[in-house]
């Protein structure tokens, strides 16, 4: 899910429209903490299930757990950016393109070291 929003998110880019670029890109963020969360067994997850749904808040207090878990804290940091351009970029349309295509970078970040922290956690 992540991997296509990402795929979204840079052809929004392509065609400068940054409203929707920061809406996926913030997607790609949320389904990568939700996937960890779930890999790293976060004790957010208890809340999740009880409520039924994510929660914003409960995104973030996961981002930070997992980045001192994990002792990664560019989790946390992409997190913040994910919300800020979600904010920002997509709820307030005050972010360009320039802007919002700065933060591409981290969103890729987090989706790789996904990937590698799901492949590593199979061959365990």
């Amino acid at each position: 899910m992540a991997e296509r929003y990402l795929s979204e998110a840079r052809s929004y880019l392509d065609k400068g429209d940054s409203i929707q670029a920061s809406k996926k890109m913030y997607k790609v963020v949320e389904e990568c903490i939700k996937v960890l969360a779930e890999y790293y067994k976060a004790p957010e997850l208890e809340e999740v299930r009880k409520r039924g749904r994510w929660l914003t808040w409960l995104l973030g207090s996961t981002a930070r757990t997992l980045a001192e878990k994990l002792n990664e804290p560019k989790i946390e940091h992409v997190w913040t950016v994910a919300y800020d351009i979600h904010a920002w970029g997509f709820h307030e349309a005050k972010y360009g393109i320039d802007k919002i295509r700065m933060d591409v970078q981290h969103v890729e970040w987090l989706l790789n070291f996904t990937r590698q922290a799901v492949k590593r956690e199979e061959h365990v």
